[in-house]
């Protein structure tokens, strides 16, 4: 098939690249030339575990990049993976979403009844792939498509929501295996012939369950699936809280219960908490339009309140050892998660605030996240290495569960005060440190 893709962000790439490597001829349009330089040169423009390799191979081949909507007339359909942001009152922000709509029917307008080597004069479908409350694609995107591009929904144009479940670190492998694949529609069997024929590899090769739906549940379907794992998440961070005050160990807990295959294992691992671009816009937009219909929705309202209190008692257990006003102090840890280099919401940033808010002298360090962390804070000292940011520290606070803190050990001895304390479970005890877990 010819796909085009609007934004080249964390999804868009990882689509993009995908896609093209299951056989596909694929087009990324993004507004940043930096961006579709990169893409042009084989390069891919975020760290995202076996993104290169991709990029790099079908670059100039079958995926190409461009600032031109217009690249959209010559696809069977475009899928629409703009970012989604939070408004300061937690509602989901629709500009970007809006304007690369417009963009698209205004490319398929000017494309109508020229010459073009595509079949968008006959039907053009629109995929929304990015996260937008319930609603959005049928009151909001598809009127704004169609009035820009004169087309009828329905007749020569189609509307359908495709949402991703990609997880930033592990992206390329839970695209191309992944649990389910969503397709929404409003009963058009052209948008979900299209859809499966661009999806058949995966699910043939792997098996996958389709759901076919319409566009609204698939919408509220992405907003539950982050919903349900950042409640579970913050669940047993609050379990292993109370662990932690009674002396208990929150994780031998958590492999007893994740015995129960009502429960399950997974995101059973508590610590520090959740952030990124997913769950908490999700949480927040999905508590937002549930307080704008008038339901207060208690247990999402909880599990993002009580997220937002692990780092500060990550803070409490380090003041507890040691005062450090005036003090270097290690943060270990500074992308949400480790295989990323993406700092948004990440833990470290309220513990950095907490540091500094305490008269610490911080120096943090990340395997690859250093460079985006420093837009946040310029002032704070970045360390090429683990090692050299707890050279001097009274103490070291670990975010991130980056694999190579696990084999740190020699390195604590050049600590000043070797205090350390883990919201990953990622460092051993041993001797000459004093060692606090977050909840065990």
């Amino acid at each position: 098939m010819d796909v085009s893709i609007v934004g080249s962000g964390y999804v868009g790439t990882t689509v993009a690249a995908c896609l093209a490597d299951l056989g596909h001829d694929v087009t990324a349009i993004d507004v940043d030339e930096d961006v579709v330089d990169a893409i042009e040169r084989g390069e891919a423009p975020i760290h995202e575990p076996g993104l290169d390799p991709l990029v790099s191979a079908w670059a100039g081949k079958r995926l190409h990049a461009t600032t031109d909507y217009g690249a959209v007339r010559d696809t069977d359909l475009t899928m629409l993976a703009l970012p989604t942001p939070s408004n300061d009152d937690g509602s989901i922000d629709l500009d970007a979403m809006n304007a690369g709509a417009r963009s698209v029917g205004e490319a398929l307008a000017a494309g109508d009844g020229g010459d073009t080597d595509g079949s968008t004069d006959d039907y053009h479908l629109v995929v929304v792939k990015s996260t937008v409350i319930p609603g959005t694609t049928e009151d909001v995107l598809e009127p704004i498509v169609a009035e820009a591009s004169g087309r009828t929904p329905g007749e020569d144009l189609g509307v359908a929501v495709n949402p991703e479940f990609q997880r930033e670190g592990s992206a390329v492998e839970d695209f191309m295996e992944p649990d389910k694949i969503v397709l929404g529609t409003d009963g058009d069997s052209r948008a979900l012939d299209l859809l499966a024929e661009c999806y058949e590899p995966i699910v043939v090769d792997w098996d996958v369950p389709v759901v076919e739906t319409g566009r609204r549940e698939a919408e509220m379907i992405k907003y539950a699936n982050n919903a349900f794992l950042a409640a579970k998440v913050s669940l047993i961070n609050d379990i292993g809280n109370v662990c932690k005050e009674y002396g208990v160990d929150a994780y031998e807990v958590a492999e007893a219960i994740g015995l129960d295959h009502r429960i399950s294992e997974a995101f059973l691992r508590s610590g520090v908490g959740w952030g990124g671009s997913c769950f908490p816009k999700d949480l927040d937009a999905l508590i937002a339009a549930a307080e704008d219909a008038d339901y207060e929705p208690l247990v999402l309202t909880a599990a993002r309140d009580l997220n937002d209190e692990q780092p500060e008692r990550l803070l409490d257990l380090l003041d507890e050892h040691v005062e450090v006003a005036g003090k270097r102090v290690a943060v270990l840890g500074l992308a949400f998660k480790p295989g990323t280099d993406d700092v948004r919401n990440s833990r470290a940033i309220p513990v950095v605030e907490g540091l500094q808010d305490r008269g610490a002298d911080v120096v943090a360090y990340d395997p690859v996240a250093n460079d985006a962390m420093r837009e946040h804070f310029p002032a704070v000292t970045y360390a090429d290495s683990a090692a050299s940011a707890l050279d001097g520290a009274v103490g070291a606070l670990v975010v991130t569960d980056w694999d190579e803190f696990a084999t740190l050990d020699a390195e604590f001895d050049a600590m000043a005060e070797p205090v350390v304390v883990d919201g990953r479970r990622i460092v051993s005890r041993r001797e000459g440190i004093v060692y606090e877990g977050l909840t065990w």
